[in-house]
């Protein structure tokens, strides 16, 4: 929470993504991904806080960009109809690797300008998700907390804020090998890996009159499955943003 008029400005990228719900699935993957978090957290990564997909809510740190400008009033211009925005979506392909990056794509570029609110670009991701529904659940909890609130949201519309992704690394973890040795079988869906993703976040507006933005370092893993004779890949879970697995 903004604490001086010096962090006031700032609004413009002060609503920043919370950190992500991991509430435990009672069914076998669900209990998969509470086994990452337990076995291979302590035995492999103990001390890098990897992500949790059993623990509870986690909120991200807040960071405070550096501009000193007075506030400006709210614009009063109507935002554009939600209709005349185009939806976004998550470009399907059958390669973990290129699925995954364009999913971080979509889950990462918004624009608060176009009319559409968080539920439609979460919507995006849940269209891909997994199609038994078993984790859809937990994929929507995960993705509420990459995006910001309705609240936020009204707030950083006042300054058009706009959202996007450039990825620089995307890789399977190694710890995913020793999370497939580990499983029970049946645990793990079929063709299911992990992707790291790792990039920049691009955060931008309008402050008083004027163009300010920053750029954040970001990580966090995509838990997909890529089924034989399916026609795309589908994402199962999202780890915590920025404590991807390694």
């Amino acid at each position: 929470m903004p604490s001086a008029s010096d962090d006031e400005p700032d609004k413009v990228c002060d609503a920043y993504l919370p950190g992500m719900k991991t509430s435990p699935d009672p069914r076998s993957r669900g209990r998969f991904y509470a086994l990452i978090a337990a076995a291979i957290i302590l035995a492999l990564l103990a001390g890098l806080g990897v992500y949790g997909l059993a623990a509870g809510r986690t909120q991200a740190s807040v960071s405070r960009p550096s501009t000193t400008a007075a506030p400006s009033a709210p614009s009063t211009s109507a935002s554009p109809s939600p209709t005349a925005a185009t939806l976004p979506s998550v470009k399907r392909s059958r390669d973990p690797d290129v699925f995954a990056r364009n999913l971080a794509t979509t889950l990462f570029t918004w624009d608060t300008a176009t009319g559409l609110f968080p539920l439609d670009y979460s919507a995006a991701i849940l269209a891909v998700g997994d199609p038994s529904g078993v984790e859809q659940a937990g994929l929507a909890s995960d993705v509420a907390n990459y995006l910001p609130s309705r609240e936020q949201w009204v707030e950083l519309r006042k300054h058009a804020t706009r959202q996007s992704l450039t990825i620089t690394r995307s890789y399977v973890p190694e710890a995913w090998g020793e999370a497939l040795r580990q499983a029970v079988p049946g645990q793990i869906p079929s063709g299911a890996t992990a992707i790291t993703i790792e990039g920049t976040r691009h955060r931008s507006g309008d402050w008083d009159g004027r163009p300010a933005g920053e750029d954040f370092p970001v990580s966090f893993t995509v838990f997909l499955a890529c089924q034989p004779g399916a026609d795309s890949c589908h994402v199962l879970r999202l780890s915590q943003l920025d404590k991807p697995l390694k």
